[in-house]
């Protein structure tokens, strides 16, 4: 494969991102727009959840194109006193970073991939990113193939869990993802605490009418699991094509563990997801207008 690095006039100023190119002779079967994890706070294009995923598509036949988003100012959202500003990056810089890369992707990459064949995609808070940019795509006209979502962040506040996912979560050593904690973690990415004044920073609950057919892949040990299956739900009550898939014996961000079972299993699953067609929908075109509202943090 050829991997290279391209700086891009972004909507908020230099924007990098990593080109993952099939081998030559390999078929550009598709092509995928990808945004890591880290609590919108962490994370690079290095760690295993950005390049090993990256590397795996592209061997299959995937170009990529990983984003180096914007990051938000760290916070320590364990503290009893979560202090939150609104200085620094905040919504909705990174979301509109992933959807100009789509469109750069599409348009201007060169990567030889067909318009119709690229997909958005992201872990983590990379999700959300991917989620709320699907919707943007969604509003703009810009249909991609489809949307991949590895234990996304789709909710301002963390759907209830399961009784059978309440137990699960308990027995891990320090739990995993207590409501308060996620609620300071998606405050601190707004830059305030009056909640989302968006759908595009956390989809979940909000009109999925005509998103384009969407991949969630959860891991089995992570408090996060119910907000990519209360979204799975959402999604397909609005009429979207979605398939979800629990991924048994993983916890939170086990693509960042690439020796795993359960990463080389969602990695197969997600090459299978972009590859074959007859596992895909079409991204139902329901009766639809685009929402008006502001774009939160930026705005107010």
């Amino acid at each position: 494969m050829t991997i290279t690095e391209r700086t891009l006039d972004g909507p908020h100023g230099d924007l990098r991102v990593r080109l993952y190119e099939p081998a030559p002779g390999v078929e550009r079967v598709a092509g995928l727009v990808w945004a890591h994890g880290g609590g919108f706070v962490h994370g690079d294009l290095d760690m295993a959840e950005g390049d090993w995923v990256a590397r795996r598509l592209a061997e299959a036949g995937v170009a990529v194109v990983s984003v180096d988003y914007a990051l938000v100012p760290a916070i320590d959202r364990d503290a009893p006193d979560v202090r939150i500003s609104s200085e620094g990056v905040r919504f909705p810089a990174p979301s509109e970073e992933l959807a100009f890369a789509f469109a750069w992707a599409v348009e201007d990459s060169g990567l030889g991939v067909a318009p119709g064949r690229w997909s958005i995609g992201g872990a983590s808070a990379g999700g959300n990113l991917a989620a709320g940019a699907s919707l943007r795509l969604r509003d703009a006209g810009r249909h991609p193939r489809s949307v991949v979502l590895a234990y996304p962040v789709a909710h301002h506040e963390l759907p209830p869990h399961s009784a059978e996912l309440a137990a699960k979560v308990a027995a891990i050593p320090g739990g995993s993802f207590p409501p308060a904690s996620v609620k300071a973690m998606n405050d601190n990415y707004l830059g305030h605490t009056d909640g989302p004044d968006s759908p595009y920073a956390f989809p979940g609950g909000q009109d999925l009418r005509g998103v384009a057919p969407t991949f969630i892949v959860t891991s089995e040990h992570d408090g996060l699991r119910s907000s990519g299956e209360a979204y799975a739900s959402e999604l397909a009550a609005a009429g979207t094509d979605v398939l979800l898939v629990r991924e048994d014996g993983t916890w939170h961000g086990h693509l960042n563990q690439p020796d795993s079972v359960g990463a080389a299993r969602s990695i197969a699953r997600i090459i299978a997801w972009l590859t074959i067609d007859a596992l895909v929908g079409t991204a139902h075109e329901l009766p639809y207008d685009p929402p008006h509202h502001t774009e939160g943090a930026a705005e107010r």
